[in-house]
């Protein structure tokens, strides 16, 4: 089944893909191969979900928003690439998440975003390599910051 069709078969809604706030593109193609910069938790109002993982957000709130961070991926490939079809695989995503210090399950919050990718395009293409770490704080207060590598057919 093709990425398009998965995305509605879940109901999935895509939030507006976010537009540059600095000097970056938010994807770049080369060869093969699209590399989509660091994107926040856009809601599909445009809103971003905020705070610190481990003390202003649980992490139940922390995988809704690294969830949220993956629909806005997938906004950003849609509206460059034209269709999520032209996605072949996940290759890596690297997870950022605002953290307390105390905080030690970033790999559970990154999930959220995982998860997401592997039900759009399966287990086996969906599911790439992987890096989730926490940091001090992320732009504008977000919860999580991703950013992606994908394979293009």
């Amino acid at each position: 089944m093709s990425a398009e069709s998965r995305l509605k078969e879940l109901q999935l809604v895509l939030p507006p893909a976010p537009k540059p706030v600095a000097v970056y593109r938010p994807l770049v193609v080369l060869g093969n191969v699209a590399y989509v910069s660091g994107h926040g938790p856009v809601c599909t109002d445009g809103s971003l979900i905020k705070g610190v993982v481990g003390r202003d957000v649980d992490l139940a709130g922390g995988q809704a928003a690294a969830r949220q961070v993956g629909l806005a991926i997938l906004a950003t490939l849609r509206e460059h690439l034209g269709s999520l079809d032209r996605v072949k695989r996940v290759v890596k995503i690297l997870g950022m998440v605002n953290t307390a210090p105390d905080f030690y399950d970033h790999p559970k919050v990154i999930n959220g975003c995982s998860e997401l990718f592997a039900a759009v395009w399966g287990n086996e293409n969906g599911i790439g390599a992987r890096s989730a770490v926490g940091m001090g704080p992320l732009p504008g207060n977000i919860a999580v910051e991703i950013e992606a590598i994908f394979e293009l057919v």
